[in-house]
Order: structure tokens, then C-alpha cells, then sequence
């Protein structure tokens, strides 16, 4: 009796410490777990592929727990042998076949979504309706107007005005990601500062980052805007007030697809945050599904489905995600054979994407080419960012980077870089227009090119006379037959003449006795060298826009009196 008791009294201990191993090892899974989802994060949702590789290792990891028996022994023993002599618990054995039905899942999930299935799906994503260039998009009189400042030489203005803050610059930086938005209709690039680093946080994380940077692409003018109220949730932040945490734990479900820094009509800043999801079996064909709009000074979210978000939101759909689409459209609406054999009308985006500014909403534009990457397009897609809204035009030339080397070359002596060109309507005519950098990202020149003609360039200081000069092309090669130059007439008495060497060749410049100044190129016009102070001349010039403090360019003159 005293043995049996011993025993039962033995087995009885064996199982309360096997259980303590049990709860023990489980309440450390359990933490892992908890301080693996706070750290990264990861949206709990079946169309996100790490989600499921997340729960196969959970399963295996308790059916491993509950296996621990077997685990010790096999350490010791022979495996197979353990194995097979001791059967696996039923908890044990229920947790790795959830893990086998996890694989399967994933699995099927994926194959249904494959492109060789569902290319038809895939092609259907994008509504792409055809447009006439010349008549859609608006014809461009002047260039004053248009935004041609990329990100790069947005990053420069904005340290440069963020550097000459010297309560700002001590404690916080600008962001590199730089948002195209649209106000009011004109162009913005706007980004928020930045905690320059975790104790400069810790000192400052009571009244926040104190504003934002926007800068008017057009002019290059970068302004500082000082908020009332600091925003406290934000990327740069720690902890509960680290933007992309606060986000997804507020919305666990949601599949976060991008932190776009914008702001309202009224200047107030937001935290855009597209959320996505798959349309094609499990995993593919994913595309937006809403949008999380976070308030970075109070730390409000509120969700919007694709069909009622806000006007002023611009960034919706991500660019990169647009020529996606458009690809899946180009490539597979003949169906998956034909995209990989044959090719039969296939085409597809150039590798990189412009912004352009149509009413309210921001556009990305990029360039169509076939298949067979002949480094020339066979039209334009623009995409509206907002609204996935596709137009093509079938407007065939050069595609972008070709334009963007044309124009380096007009001036490869002096080794500027173009920037990705904007597209433009000059008299019906597709024409690409860009800046020319040097080393440091300033920006030196103004370059237009010709879309379907690309040796067709025109360089100059100013977008005025880039553009005045790309006219005079256009109307030489019979091209601009529609374009109305906005010319005017003036006389003047001369009080002075100069004639000054550039880079570009000499240049004449007339100045009236009320002070007004002409110029035009020496080698348009050799006579200009018999010109005198006190002649009195009839000038024909172009307006730029604002006569009262532009140089004007000048077509031709004649005497008055002589």
C-alpha cells in the first residue's frame, strides 16, 4: 500500500511540475508575442502573407511546448525511437496540424491568385479610358506657372529654411519624404520636421514638432509654417506616440499602406494613410480599400472608404501602385499566354512618373511603351491620385529618360542633370519640360523638348525665354501653326546698350530712359551692333507675364527716328 501511495504521490508531482513547465513556457510565448506585435506592429489580416508565416510559427511553437516530453527524451535518445514509443498529446498533435492547415490555406490562397489564373482579373483593375491630347489637356500660354521642382531640390530649400531657424534647427529636422499636394488648386510640396533624434524627443515630446515646411515648386519659395499646436504622433516619435504604431494598433485589422504627410485648404496638417487590400485570391491584386486620416496633434483617426474620402486628400493612391495596375492592365488584357508569347499589343510604364496639377486633384503622368523596350513611347497614361481616374493618349516619341539626355547634351559642356520632366500642351503639341541642375541640385536651366521630335530642344536661364525659344522652333518646323504669340509693341528712346558674354553666347540688352530692358541674342540679329544710346526704336517684344519687372524678350525692332 505505502508504494502505491509513494507512486501515485510521485506521478502526481510529476504532472503539477510538468504542468508549471507547461504554463511557465506558454506565458513566454505569450510574451514574446506580445513584445514581437509591439515593436513591429504587423497588421492581423489574412491577405498579408507575413501574417500567416506569423501563425504557423505560433502553432509550432505550443504544440512544441506541449511536446516538451518528447523534445527531452528525443535530446537524449534516439528520435525515431522516442517518437514512436510515446504517443503526442492530443493538444500537441491539434496544434501542428493547425499549422499543416495554415500551409494549406496559404497555399491555395496563394495558386488563386496567380496571374497564369486570373489574368483577366488582374486586367479588369483599371478602368483605362482613350483622350485626345490636344483637346483634353489645356494648352500651356506661359510656364511661370508650372511646377518643375523635383524632390531632391526640395530637400535643399527646405534645410536651407529650416537652417536659418536657429530655435528649430538645434532640436528638429525636415523629413526626406517631401508630398506633392495641390491647394487651392497650385502646387505644394509640403513635409513635416522631424525629431532630430531619441533625447531630443524625450525633451520636446510635451509640446511636439512645432510645424512644417511648404514649398511652392513654381517659384522656389520655401516657407516655414509654426503650428498653434504641436504635432505629437508622428514617424519620428517613440513609443504610444510613434505615428505608425498609434495608427495600425488603433486599426489592427487594416493593412497600412504609406504615412503621406498633407494638409488641408486651411494649412492644418494630417497624416494620409491609404489601407490595401488583396482582390485577386489571397494575396494578389492588391489595391486601395479606404483611407486612415490621422490628426498628428491629437492623435484622432478616422477611417474612409474608397468612395467617400475627403476632397483635399491628394495622396490615395501611391504612384508606384498606379503603374502597377496599369501594367496589369497593358500586359495581360489578352490574357497570361499572350503576355509572356507574342506579346500581341502588350505594353507597359516607363520605369518613373511625373506629377501634374488638373483642378484640385494631383495626376502622376508617365510614359507607354511596348514590350520590346525601344527607348521610345507609344502614348502617355495620366492617373489621378485621389481617384485611380486612367486616361491614355496616344501620343507616340521619346520617352522620358531619352528627352531628359536631348537635353543634357544642349549643354553637356557645362555637365547639368535633368530632372524627370513635366508634360505640357504647347499649341496642340506634346512637349516636355524640365529643369538643369549642377552638382549641388541648384537649378541652372530650363530645357523644353519636342515629345515626338527629340532633337528639337530649347535651353535658357528663364522659363520665359525657354519658352519663347521653343516657339520660334515650333513655328520654324511649321509645327506651331496654331500658336499665338502674345506680342507686343513699344516705343522707346535707348539710354543704354550692353552687349554681355554668357555661356549661351552674347547677349544685347536694351535699356529705354524709363528704365524698361529688352534683350535678345547677338547672333539672332548681327545689326544689333549698330544700335546707339539716344536712337528712338519701335520694338517688338514677347510679354512674359509681368513687363513691370521682367526682362522682356525681344523679336525685332525698327528706327523711329534716326
Amino acid at each position: 500500500m505505502g508504494k502505491k501511495k509513494n507512486k501515485k504521490k510521485k506521478e502526481r508531482e510529476n504532472i503539477n511540475v510538468k504542468t508549471k513547465v507547461y504554463v511557465i513556457f506558454t506565458i513566454l510565448l505569450i510574451a514574446l508575442i506580445g513584445v514581437y506585435y509591439y515593436t513591429f506592429h504587423p497588421a492581423i489580416n489574412i491577405h498579408l502573407e507575413p501574417f500567416w508565416g506569423a501563425v504557423i510559427v505560433v502553432f509550432i511553437g505550443f504544440g512544441c511546448i506541449f511536446a516538451l516530453n518528447q523534445i527531452k527524451d528525443a535530446w537524449f535518445s534516439n528520435v525515431s525511437e522516442v517518437f514512436r514509443e510515446k504517443k503526442l498529446s492530443f493538444i500537441t498533435k491539434f496544434f501542428f496540424v493547425l499549422a499543416l492547415l495554415s500551409v494549406f490555406v496559404f497555399a491555395i490562397g496563394s495558386i488563386a491568385g496567380l496571374k497564369v489564373f486570373r489574368a483577366k482579373t488582374y486586367s479588369q483593375m483599371l478602368k483605362v479610358k482613350t483622350y485626345d491630347f490636344a483637346k483634353d489637356i489645356d494648352e500651356t500660354e506661359q510656364i511661370t506657372d508650372i511646377a518643375l521642382m523635383d524632390t531632391a531640390s526640395a530637400k535643399i530649400f527646405g534645410n536651407r529654411k529650416i537652417g536659418s531657424l536657429s530655435d528649430v534647427v538645434s532640436q528638429y529636422e525636415v523629413e526626406d519624404a517631401y508630398t506633392q499636394i495641390s491647394v487651392d488648386k497650385q502646387p505644394f510640396k509640403v513635409s513635416a520636421l522631424k525629431y532630430a533624434s531619441f533625447f531630443k524627443w524625450w525633451n520636446n515630446k510635451d509640446k511636439g514638432i512645432p510645424g512644417y515646411v511648404k514649398i511652392n515648386p513654381v517659384n522656389s519659395n520655401a516657407e516655414y509654417v509654426e503650428l498653434d499646436k504641436g504635432m505629437k504622433y508622428v514617424p519620428s516619435a517613440y513609443f504610444n506616440y510613434n505615428l505608425e504604431r498609434h495608427v495600425q494598433l488603433k486599426y489592427p485589422s487594416k493593412i497600412i499602406n504609406g504615412y503621406n504627410f498633407e494638409v488641408d485648404d486651411n494649412g492644418k496638417p494630417y497624416y494620409v494613410c491609404p489601407t490595401v487590400t488583396a482582390k485577386v485570391g489571397l494575396f494578389g491584386g492588391v489595391d486601395v480599400n479606404g483611407v486612415i486620416i490621422c490628426d498628428p496633434t491629437s492623435g484622432d483617426c478616422d477611417y474612409y472608404r474608397i468612395n467617400n474620402i475627403p476632397s483635399w486628400v491628394d495622396n490615395v493612391y501611391n504612384g508606384h501602385l498606379l503603374e502597377k495596375k496599369y501594367n496589369w492592365y497593358g500586359l495581360l488584357s489578352d490574357g497570361f499566354i499572350n503576355s509572356i508569347i507574342g506579346q500581341k499589343g502588350c505594353k507597359q510604364t516607363t520605369d518613373d512618373f511625373g506629377y501634374k496639377i488638373i483642378g484640385d486633384d494631383v495626376w502622376i503622368y508617365t510614359g507607354v511603351t511596348s514590350v520590346n523596350g525601344d527607348q521610345s513611347n507609344i502614348g502617355f497614361v495620366m492617373m489621378n491620385q485621389r481617384t485611380s481616374e486612367a486616361r491614355y493618349y496616344k501620343v507616340s516619341g521619346a520617352e522620358e529618360h531619352s528627352a531628359m539626355a536631348a537635353a543634357e547634351g544642349e549643354v553637356q559642356e557645362k555637365g547639368y542633370k535633368a530632372s524627370f520632366p513635366s508634360l505640357i500642351n504647347v499649341a496642340g503639341v506634346p512637349t516636355y519640360i524640365m529643369v538643369l541642375k549642377d552638382d549641388g541640385g541648384l537649378v541652372k536651366m530650363y530645357a523644353m523638348v519636342n515629345v515626338s521630335q527629340y532633337n528639337m530642344v530649347a535651353t535658357a536661364t528663364s522659363q520665359s525665354e525657354v519658352f519663347s525659344n521653343y516657339k520660334k522652333m515650333l513655328a520654324k518646323s511649321g509645327k506651331g501653326e496654331n500658336i499665338e504669340r502674345d506680342l507686343k509693341t513699344i516705343d522707346i528712346e535707348l539710354r543704354d546698350i550692353r552687349f554681355i558674354n554668357t555661356d549661351d553666347g552674347t547677349m544685347v540688352y536694351l535699356v529705354s530712359e524709363d528704365g524698361k530692358i529688352f534683350k535678345q541674342a547677338f547672333a539672332e540679329n548681327e545689326h544689333l551692333v549698330g544700335l546707339k544710346t539716344g536712337d528712338k526704336l519701335r520694338i517688338e517684344y514677347e510679354s512674359s507675364g509681368d513687363d513691370a519687372d521682367d526682362i522682356a524678350y525681344m523679336t525685332s525692332y525698327e528706327y523711329i527716328e534716326k
